[in-house]
């Protein structure tokens, strides 16, 4: 009797593709683009350990983690990987600093993979250079699997990182933990059954301080999935285009070729986006524009007498949140964050803090301008946006923007990302020691000598 073998699943050809990729077949522009992302997800963890939401969660991950070898970043603590992950990836999306992919695919690259890629590299004592490789490689499985989704899994009303992002970091934890394709695919199955995060944040006005625990949950799942399939555990392989699967349940008309296009042939690492202000990257090119017209043309927000945001549909169903309650639901908010714009340094991070929060300016400027849905004749993509800004005097402004600083476009240089990183690190007693390090990061023999820890 002759038998046909069954088409090969999505995640099985991801699996070898991951078990295959070495740090010699990376580009040199992909690795590049890979290191500058761990350089400012790592700033952007230290300034977000300092946080009360990240302290709760630290606090957790030292009471479920144990004494292990994964560090806490920012801390003394060391924990299981699973734990450090979690923590690490919540300092990481801590204050809206870390990146993501332009276009967006749903996918945050640093707070998801990089916690992940420390926490396993530090429990098996790997290099920098292995660190950087199953960086670059969770990327382009993550990427892709984001991209298959077609931008339709947060109109569902779920947190596209939280659902697509453990499938990345099991890829991550696989690959420094050495597994085969036959276990990455069993740990891409179970990091299906761990993703989760919806926006009801968005909608309650409140509550918004979980939205940092997406990117931890993503992290830490991949973790507990690479693990459990190391020992044995089992996951089905048609997780991702399968009946009941990735697409059928968190996309809505879903494009599977997506899941392996350019596989190995095009690194789709180098879309990879670093964030420029503490806010959602929706609000990037108005609170932008804003600040170059404020430069430009020496005003503030007293002397506005209107100002109209043009922006795309998911601005509105999103992010047009009138009266935050809290910090989150502030940096969350397109209008908010373009009226702290109009009254603040937005180049500090701490402009999008409680002060700002409860200014009493900000928030009656928040409250009377417009956003108004751009004409779909109107050029740009997703994050694309036209101000239009009228003084009491007379005045008149208006500006485009689509790209910032940070983007693959406009991207920062050496000098720029290491400004940047000390703004957000500076507190650390060790910064500029761990800057120099994750410069070099190929160099590094042993990842627990990074200086991500507070003791010396």
């Amino acid at each position: 009797m002759t038998t046909t073998s069954s088409p090969k699943t999505a995640a099985r050809s991801l699996a070898e593709f991951a078990t295959a990729l070495r740090y010699e077949n990376i580009p040199a522009a992909a690795r590049e683009r890979a290191r500058q992302c761990i350089i400012d997800t790592t700033g952007a963890a230290l300034f977000g350990s300092r946080l009360p939401w990240s302290r709760i969660v630290a606090g957790h991950a030292q009471h479920c983690g144990g004494k292990g070898s994964s560090r806490v970043i920012g801390t003394a603590l060391q924990v299981s990987p699973p734990a450090a992950a979690l923590a690490n990836g919540v300092c990481s999306h801590a204050f809206e600093l870390d990146g993501l992919r332009k276009p967006s695919a749903g996918v945050h690259p640093g707070a998801i993979l990089l916690p992940a890629a420390l926490a396993v590299a530090e429990h098996q004592g790997a290099g920098g250079r292995d660190l950087l490789t199953a960086f670059v490689t969770g990327a382009e499985v993550m990427f892709r699997i984001g991209l298959a989704a077609k931008q339709t899994t947060e109109s569902l009303g779920f947190h596209a990182p939280g659902v697509n992002g453990p499938y990345g970091s099991a890829i991550v934890a696989g690959k420094l933990l050495g597994l085969g394709s036959d276990q990455l695919t069993q740990a891409l199955g179970i990091a299906g059954s761990l993703g989760g995060g919806l926006l009801a944040f968005a909608k309650a006005g409140n509550g918004a301080m979980v939205k940092r625990l997406h990117m931890g949950r993503a992290a830490e799942a991949g973790v507990v999935a690479a693990l459990l399939a190391r020992d044995g555990y089992e996951g089905p392989d048609s997780v991702l285009e399968g009946q009941y699967g990735y697409l059928e349940s968190y996309a809505r008309d879903g494009d599977a070729s997506q899941f392996t296009k350019d596989l190995g042939t095009h690194f789709d690492i180098v879309h990879a986006c670093l964030k420029r202000y503490a806010c959602h990257i929706t609000a990037h090119t108005p609170v932008q524009s804003l600040q170059e017209l404020r430069a430009e043309h020496h005003f503030n927000g007293d002397e506005v007498a209107a100002l109209t945001i043009f922006a795309r549909h998911k601005v509105l169903s999103h992010h047009d949140i009138r009266e935050p309650r809290d910090v989150a639901g502030a940096q969350y908010s397109v209008p908010f964050c373009a009226a702290i714009a109009l009254y603040y340094d937005v180049n500090d991070p701490l402009a999008f803090s409680e002060t700002a929060l409860n200014d009493a300016k900000v928030r009656a400027l928040a409250l009377k301008l417009k956003v108004i849905e751009m004409g779909h004749d109107e050029k740009g993509g997703a994050w694309a946006t036209r101000v239009v800004v009228e003084l009491r005097d007379g005045r008149s402004f208006e500006r485009f923007a689509e790209e910032f600083k940070g983007t693959p476009a406009s991207p920062l240089s050496a000098e720029e990302l290491q400004t940047k990183f000390m703004r957000m690190a500076g507190a650390h007693p060790r910064a500029a020691e761990l800057h120099a390090q994750l410069a070099a990061l190929e160099n590094i023999a042993d990842c627990r000598t990074l200086a991500i820890s507070t003791t010396a």
